[in-house]
């Protein structure tokens, strides 16, 4: 029986080859979309479920409020880990990871700037399950000034050699540290991303007791019985008891007495499965994903089958009609309905288990090209994932099913006197559901062209908005220690340089902060938190910022030193009328500063456009580990060699390590980048798949209209205006799509938006310019067979059978 139903199958197939072509085409870019969609969500769900410990992995973050600034963020202080440990039962293990940022590595003659270098305690390999290929995991960072190497640093710096038990000279005072271990490369479905471990036990300061000093990420592990809330709820005293002798020494008040007036300093536990998907904290050890951007991308893969699935069903009940007789026949000779049913869902699942191997074919081929543009590094491995295998396997019953269930229990529900009389020819030629289908379609590709569009007008917005300093020519050049006491030779010789506008020591890397201070006004008894960073006599002119009142920092006020440049913000959280006579107290270092304020500089966003400007004390430096430098806008290329050679000069055998300043801002949001090569993307594949569906309608509709055409040309209808009677029934339900799409793109979009500070305005250009881009596709879409139909000789037309 299933060999007939096949057989069958296959002869109708092969009798309507070119509606077969486009059916199978369409489902084959359904499917393969979607399980390109399906992998990056399988990918995104399954961060850091490879640990063994994973599920019981907690991290602990700090949430703290004072004046009116609060912080979310993952830092928290040094002896936290050991009091987990030592105070709390339900903590098994615990663990801490520092960033250390970029470091250099020297073997011989080879010298490089290396990223993500991370300094653990010795426990690390027992609570993560990172994949050691060589060492002890229980003893790898044990002693001072070991390290761990990533399989390809190791490779990097001893070749072929064995790594193992060789020494490295790193950092700028060139240490000596002992290969002790070899892992695997950092995984991409990790939130902790790194290339080489130091031993924590290498840096006396990783051991320092102040509870208010947060810099590191604290990991634990839960035991069988605990419970994350019980952890916190123990946390508690132990560091109301900690952190109030440091808040009294600093700030003269308890920590009761510090949360009685508004402040909030608590810890709390975060499962380690939730960081990547469910973080908005700051100082992340890498930007995190977005949950709605799962959904998102989730509901467009799920919108591409659809789509395909209609076209299959608008072409499949168009020429339903025409096997009408088929149908009656078969009942007379005495076929029931359920078999005529599986016949017709076989003939279905022909279709879809065809456009299945076809999309297997597409996904091998594309997946490089679809890393490149996700950011991934999947591998065509994770196709044998059974999350991935039952997705196929649902995609192939779904679409199978889906497809085929419209002809097989519509066709088969009628009388054979019915078929038999062309009743259902007659009932078929209303088109009511082909309509609603086509709308549907069009409601899809017009919500997904309206969508992309306001992505992009976001980006473009972001990219190029003013942001209170100028970031374009700006190279920054990172780690000048290496300079040694060359710093100010090499930047006077950079300032001599034609191409060289200016040049700026800083301890900071804009975008972003590396500091955030207590400041307190002199008089006032409220405490605020405030970013802070140094710059020299020549950061203001170099940067670009704008001044609003009072003056920046000059040589010739040696009491500088003792002044600051607050922004517009900080201004208004202190409340000042009169900032220039106010004075503020700085809380950083041994003792308590009071530092005059001395100029107000323009708001300027040195963090995310996603962010509200912060209050920002700039204090005045002579030096820094920093040095911005602004060029001409001419040849690049030529400032960089000016530069190397210059650095060269002044620290021979170091590398050169250089970013630009507008790259490193664009590089804040690019997730919302690759969200945006992925809207239009998959936006122009269901645009593809409408159209398709739509060519292949169009071509029936012309098919099944040839006497009528011919006879309209023989009355004198011109090419045009048979080409316009065909064309406007499916111009009405564009515009019908293009109505109902106007709400969901806007609050869909508009919700998206709210997550920037700084946003568009969704203007209804947008939209307008959506409706037409798509009213002209489909138009032209439909245009090629109706004018190719209109063509036609009236005497083939009438001849037409």
């Amino acid at each position: 029986m299933v060999k007939n139903y096949l057989k069958v199958a296959m002869r109708n197939i092969t009798k309507h080859k070119f509606f077969s072509i486009i059916n199978i085409l369409g489902l084959t870019i359904g499917i393969a979309g979607c399980l390109f969609i399906a992998m990056y969500i399988y990918d995104e769900l399954n961060y850091d479920h490879f640990h063994a410990k994973g599920e019981r992995i907690y991290r602990i973050n700090l949430h703290g409020k004072l004046g009116g600034q609060e912080i979310y963020t993952t830092n928290t202080s040094f002896p936290m880990s050991k009091a987990l440990v030592a105070e709390i039962p339900e903590v098994e293990e615990s663990t801490r990871v520092n960033n250390m940022g970029e470091w250099i590595f020297r073997n011989g003659d080879l010298a490089f700037n290396e990223e993500g270098i991370m300094a653990a305690d010795s426990n690390f390999f027992s609570v993560f399950s990172f994949q050691l290929l060589a060492g002890n995991p229980a003893t790898v960072l044990k002693d001072p000034n070991s390290i761990v190497l990533s399989e390809d640093l190791a490779r990097k710096y001893f070749g072929e050699e064995t790594a193992l038990d060789k020494t490295l000279s790193i950092g700028n005072d060139k240490s000596e540290y002992k290969v002790t271990g070899i892992m695997e490369n950092s995984r991409g479905d990790s939130h902790l991303k790194f290339n080489a471990l130091l031993s924590s036990s290498t840096f006396p300061w990783m051991n320092q007791t102040n509870w208010l000093s947060n810099s590191l990420w604290t990991y634990y592990v839960l035991n069988e019985q605990g419970t994350a809330k019980s952890v916190d709820a123990k946390l508690e005293p132990i560091m109301e008891r900690n952190v109030t002798p440091v808040l009294q020494e600093f700030m003269g008040k308890s920590l009761e007495q510090f949360r009685a007036e508004g402040g909030i300093y608590e810890y709390y536990s975060m499962p380690m499965y939730d960081i990547h998907l469910h973080s908005e904290l700051q100082d992340e050890p890498e930007p995190a994903g977005n949950m709605s951007y799962v959904f998102i991308l989730g509901g467009i893969g799920l919108f591409i089958v659809v789509l395909a699935c209609i076209n299959f069903m608008n072409l499949t009940t168009a020429k339903s009609a025409g096997r009408a007789k088929e149908v009656g026949l078969r009942k007379t000779l005495g076929s029931f309905r359920s078999t005529l049913i599986a016949q017709f869902l076989t003939e279905s699942m022909v279709y879809a288990v065809s456009a299945a191997v076809m999309a297997l074919i597409v996904v091998y081929t594309l997946l490089p090209y679809f890393n490149l543009l996700s950011g991934k590094t999947l591998t065509i491995d994770i196709l044998g994932e059974p999350m991935i295998v039952i997705t196929l396997v649902s995609l192939v019953l779904f679409v199978g099913i889906l497809a085929g269930s419209y002809p097989a229990f519509y066709l088969t529900s009628f009388k054979i006197t019915e078929v038999l009389k062309g009743k259902l020819r007659a009932g078929m030629k209303s088109g009511g559901i082909r309509s609603f289908l086509v709308t549907f379609q069009f409601w899809i590709s017009i919500v997904l062209i309206i969508c992309t569009a306001i992505v992009y007008q976001q980006l473009q917005y972001v990219q190029n908005k003013n942001l209170g300093i100028d970031k374009e020519h700006i190279l920054i050049i990172e780690d000048t220690d290496r300079l040694e006491k060359n710093k100010m030779a090499f930047k006077n010789n950079l300032d001599a340089s034609t191409a060289v506008l200016g040049t700026s020591f800083s301890n900071n890397m804009v975008p972003g902060v590396n500091n955030t201070t207590i400041f307190r006004a002199v008089g006032d008894e409220h405490d605020h938190i405030m970013a802070t960073y140094f710059g020299d006599y020549d950061h203001m002119k170099t940067l670009g910022f704008e001044l609003v009142e009072g003056r920046f920092f000059s040589r010739d006020f040696p009491s500088d030193s003792m002044a600051v440049v607050l922004n517009e913000a900080a201004v208004k959280e202190l409340g000042w009328d009169n900032p220039l006579e106010e004075k503020i107290i700085n809380f950083n270092g041994d003792e308590p500063k009071r530092m005059n304020v001395i100029g107000v500089v323009k708001n300027f966003n040195f963090e995310s456009l996603k962010l509200n400007v912060r209050p920002l004390v700039l204090q005045l430096t002579k030096e820094g580990n920093i040095l911005y430098t602004r060029f001409s806008g001419e040849r690049p290329e030529q400032v960089i060699k000016t530069i190397a050679a210059s650095w060269e000069a002044y620290a021979p055998g170091e590398p050169l390590q250089y970013s630009f300043l507008d790259e490193d801002y664009d590089a804040l949001f690019r997730a919302e980048q690759r969200l945006g090569k992925v809207f239009t993307v998959f936006t122009v594949i269901a645009i593809f798949i409408a159209c398709l569906g739509l060519f292949g309608l169009a071509a029936f509709m012309a098919e099944q209209r040839t006497k009528e055409i011919g006879i309209r040309k023989v009355m004198g209808a011109s090419v045009w205006s048979v080409t316009s009677l065909m064309s406007k029934e499916f111009a009405k339900l564009v515009v019908i799509a293009f109505i109902l799409s106007i709400y969901p793109a806007y609050y869909a979009m508009d919700q998206w938006l709210n997550g920037f500070a700084n946003r568009v305005d969704i203007s209804i250009w947008i939209f307008a310019l959506s409706g037409i881009v798509a009213f002209v596709i489909a138009w032209l879409t439909v245009s090629y067979q109706s004018l190719k139909a209109a063509k036609v000789n009236p005497v083939r037309s009438l001849r037409y059978e």
